[in-house]
């Protein structure tokens, strides 16, 4: 028994250790109290993590425990309204930033938006990369509200004038992604190297334009989970190209039952993404739902992949729009096995089928997928 004590406390030291905070993130914002409320999301790894704390005399306290860089979402609730309304409201008090194992302060006299951030040498890299690719997207979208804000009445109405505000919009966007690849052709050695190259890339990945900077990275950054997810997608865009066989995959349903797509095969085929957070897909599901109805007996089916991580939300989102079809997910969230095989960044997404499994048709929604089976049942 002594032998055991002894092994036990020379273990408690080692087991403090482990579970030792290697990340803290301190606010100073003004005086505000309860009911304010301070919230985090961030992506460690491939694995997702909320915290939310109460403010105190203007201050709060984020600690945890990364593996290295990680991106995240900050927003500050002024008036205990709830996290939604924190992070969508008009006007919201909310960040989006990186962080590594370092200690960061935010210090404002009103809000996270205008804080000085000191402390985080990862923040300082990020700041830097920003100004050499034009701003982030929020930057961009604030400038073209801000630009149509100032606009007259008369000119919100004219087409032409919304219009030209919109091209001038989407320019800035291509002009930043042509911006973010050249940072990671010229900062092969730079975290912020990978992410520019990753989100250049987009949800359609040029293989020939992407690879050769992708392994020109080093190779700690290619072994990151973001180095892991672009490999993917880049491999995912030579499989997943129309006429292509489309990668088989066997996923758990609802009910923990393995689901083959191989089993499919046969019927034409929509492999759906989607989410039950994802307001598009849910909003595009009364017209599948119609499709479903149309096609069904005629040998159409759908198989839709949740990138869920909560099983609840998922099987409710189900329920509650009424979804006859098959449905599966591992419940990984981005990190769903399916979703990273197919190299899906965003949903609503999906591909189309025949019946001997090649894939016809992707990124079908609405009208185009109508279409598209139209010709084919019709």
């Amino acid at each position: 028994m002594k032998l055991k004590l002894s092994i036990l406390a020379a273990l408690l030291p080692l087991m403090a250790s482990a579970q030792k905070a290697n990340f803290s993130i301190t606010g100073y914002i003004g005086k505000l109290d309860k009911p304010a409320k301070a919230y985090i999301d961030y992506m460690d790894n491939g694995n997702s993590h909320e915290d939310s704390c109460v403010v105190t005399n203007g201050t709060f306290k984020f600690t945890g425990n990364v593996s290295g860089i990680t991106t995240s979402r900050m927003a500050f609730d002024h008036t205990g309204q709830g996290k939604q309304h924190a992070i969508y409201a008009p006007n919201a008090d909310v960040v989006y930033i990186y962080f590594g194992k370092e200690n960061m302060v935010y210090t404002s006299a009103d809000s996270l938006v205008n804080a000085k951030v000191t402390g985080s040498k990862v923040y300082d890299e990020f700041q830097a990369y920003n100004k050499q690719i034009g701003g982030t997207i929020m930057d961009l979208t604030k400038a073209v509200n801000a630009e149509f804000s100032r606009a007259t009445p008369e000119q919100q109405k004219d087409t032409a004038f919304v219009k030209a505000i919109d091209a001038r919009y989407r320019k800035s966007i291509a002009d930043r992604n042509e911006k973010q690849f050249l940072f990671a052709k010229n900062n092969p050695n730079s975290y912020f190297g990978l992410v520019g190259l990753s989100e250049s890339a987009g949800i359609k990945v040029d293989a020939d334009k992407v690879g050769p900077v992708f392994k020109a990275l080093n190779a700690q950054l290619r072994s990151t989970d973001v180095g892991k997810e672009l490999e993917q997608r880049i491999q995912a865009a030579g499989i997943t190209a129309i006429g292509k066989a489309a990668p088989m995959f066997i996923q758990n349903d609802v009910n923990g039952k393995p689901v083959s797509l191989s089993d499919l095969k046969g019927k034409y085929v929509l492999v759906e993404f989607w989410a039950s957070w994802c307001a598009p897909c849910r909003a595009g599901n009364p017209n599948l739902k119609k499709q479903y109805e149309l096609y069904k007996d005629k040998g159409f089916e759908i198989i839709s992949v949740s990138l869920d991580n909560v099983k609840e939300k998922w099987v409710d989102a189900i329920a509650k729009d009424g979804l006859p079809w098959i449905h599966v997910s591992d419940l990984k969230g981005w990190n769903n096995a399916v979703g990273r095989l197919y190299g899906v960044r965003a949903v609503p997404q999906s591909f189309l089928l025949d019946k001997d499994g090649k894939i016809i048709g992707n990124t079908l929604r609405d009208e185009s997928l109508n279409t598209k089976l139209a010709e084919i049942f019709n």
